[in-house]
């Protein structure tokens, strides 16, 4: 019993750890380093999947953000430049939420990455698109600042976690080219 309240003493102990200012200061300067990225789940859009109508290229028959999505795609650009990030290589699914996303963020150009656009509807896609996926962090130059905006079945797809709107996964990518999650950041008040 003895060893038992060790362990959980020690768990939590680590997890209110994690939560400080260190622990976040550790992930934004891993960020800076290479071989590290990290995966944003677009801004907060109302609503749930896509209409049946959805187009890829026609915002308005898609899930879009709303004004606190904005705001918070906003706030989210502020973070990283308040933890020294003022640019970065920014990659966004086709999806209008998170190209919106990623250009609100404000670090610069954004380029769209089909291999992160949504296959929640398409969940025969799961298995080749994250392969695809992989594929590309694995070849990544990762020697400045990378950011990829998507959705939270691509990010649970990848890394087993599921973030909220807005949540930024942070990963480092090993000499063999697997990911693993270092930490997250929540940014919903």
């Amino acid at each position: 019993m003895k060893k038992l309240t060790t362990t959980l003493c020690l768990t939590i102990a680590v997890l209110l750890g994690s939560s400080g200012a260190g622990y976040a200061d550790n992930l934004w300067s891993a960020l800076k380093s290479d071989n590290h990225l990290v995966l944003i789940r677009h801004a907060l859009a109302p609503g749930y999947g896509d209409p049946d109508y959805f187009d890829v290229k026609d915002c308005k028959t898609q899930r879009n953000l709303h004004d606190e999505g904005r705001y918070q795609s906003k706030k989210i650009g502020d973070l990283f430049r308040s933890n020294g990030i003022g640019t970065a290589a920014v990659y966004s699914s086709q999806w209008c939420r998170c190209v919106d996303t990623a250009r609100l963020l404000d670090l610069g150009e954004v380029s769209e990455l089909p291999s992160l656009n949504s296959f929640f509807q398409y969940l025969e896609k799961e298995h080749s698109q994250t392969k695809q996926m992989m594929r590309w962090i694995q070849n990544a130059p990762l020697d400045t600042p990378t950011v990829l905006v998507s959705h939270q079945v691509n990010i649970t797809a990848l890394t087993g976690y599921s973030p909220a709107s807005g949540e930024i996964v942070f990963l480092r990518r090993s000499t063999d080219g697997s990911i693993s999650v270092i930490g997250t950041n929540q940014t919903l008040n």
